[in-house]
C-alpha cells in the first residue's frame, strides 16, 4: 500500500487538482493507494474542496480546527500511515506539498526507488524549475541549513516531496521520544529529510518532472525563509546519515 500523505492550509485553489491528478496518475501505475490529508485550520474553503473529493476517491481527511503548522501535520501523518499498516517493510508513504509545485507524475518513479532497496527517496526539482528566488534559496539552503541539517548526496531538501519506507519511520518514531520534528515552515521539509535519512540504510535521489505551476507560495517573502532556514540549521541537531555500505571486492580469477 501506498499512503500519499499531502498537508493543507488555504489550498482550495490547486489540492482538489492536485488529488485527482494523483488518482489519474495511479489509474495508469497499478499500486494500491490511499490519500491521507490534514486540513491544517483552513479558512478558505478547503475543507469544502476536500470534502467533494472524499466522496470520490480512497482519501481520509484529519481536519484541525486550529493551525497546528508543517510539523505536526507531517508526524500526524507518518503516525496514521504507520498505524494502518500490516506490512511495514512493504508499505510507504509519499509526502507531497498541496499547492501542485511539484507534478504527481513522478511518484511512479519514486515507487519503483523503493521497491529497488531505497529506503527513502527524495525527490529532486530539475536547477531550471521555478522563479528565480525559490532557485536560489533552494540552491542555497544544504549551506544555510549548516551544521545541524545535512543530507549528503542529496541537493534539494525543500521539495517537500518524499517516499519513505514505512519500517524505516517505525525505525525513526523509536528513537524521537518527544515530537517528530523540532522545527517548522519550509525548515520542516528538510529536517524531516535528514531524521529519515538518519536511520535509513539506503537514501536515493530522483529528478522531478517539471511543475505543473511555479512556487507561488513561497515567492513573496525569500528573505525571511533564509533566516529561517539559517536559524534552523543553527538550533537543531540531527544525526549524520550513515555513510553508504562499501562496494564489495571484485572477485579474482584463481590462476
Amino acid at each position: 500500500m501506498i499512503y500519499v500523505c499531502v498537508t493543507a492550509r488555504n489550498d482550495a485553489a490547486s489540492v482538489g487538482l492536485l488529488l485527482w491528478k494523483v488518482r489519474r496518475v495511479f489509474s495508469t501505475f497499478p499500486r494500491d493507494y490511499q490519500l491521507l490529508v490534514v486540513d491544517d485550520g483552513s479558512t478558505d474553503g478547503t475543507g469544502e474542496v476536500l470534502a467533494r473529493y472524499q466522496r470520490a476517491l480512497p482519501m481520509t481527511v484529519f481536519p484541525a480546527e486550529r493551525p497546528r503548522g508543517p510539523a505536526a501535520a507531517l508526524e500526524t501523518l507518518l503516525r496514521e500511515a504507520l498505524a494502518r499498516t500490516d506490512r511495514p517493510r512493504r508499505d510507504a508513504a509519499i509526502l507531497l506539498p498541496p499547492d501542485f509545485s511539484v507534478s504527481p507524475d513522478g511518484l511512479p518513479d519514486l515507487v519503483k526507488r523503493l521497491e529497488s532497496g531505497a529506503d527513502l527517496v527524495v525527490g529532486e526539482r530539475l536547477p531550471h524549475q521555478g522563479p528565480l528566488a525559490w532557485r536560489t534559496l533552494a540552491r542555497l539552503a544544504p549551506w544555510l541549513l549548516r551544521p545541524g541539517i545535512r543530507v549528503p548526496g542529496v541537493r534539494d531538501l525543500l521539495s517537500g516531496c518524499v517516499a519513505v519506507r514505512l519500517a524505516t519511520v517505525k525505525a525513526l518514531l523509536r528513537e524521537r521520544d518527544a515530537r517528530l520534528l523540532e522545527g517548522d515552515g519550509l525548515a520542516a521539509r528538510a529536517e524531516l529529510v535528514a531524521r529519515i535519512a538518519s536511520v535509513a540504510r539506503r537514501t536515493a535521489a530522483a529528478p522531478l518532472p517539471p511543475a505543473p505551476v511555479a512556487q507561488a507560495a513561497e515567492n513573496g517573502r525569500p528573505l525571511s525563509l533564509a533566516f529561517q532556514l539559517f536559524r534552523a540549521g543553527r538550533t537543531i541537531r540531527v544525526k549524520p546519515a550513515p555513510p553508504p555500505p562499501a562496494p564489495e571486492p571484485a572477485e579474482t580469477a584463481a590462476p
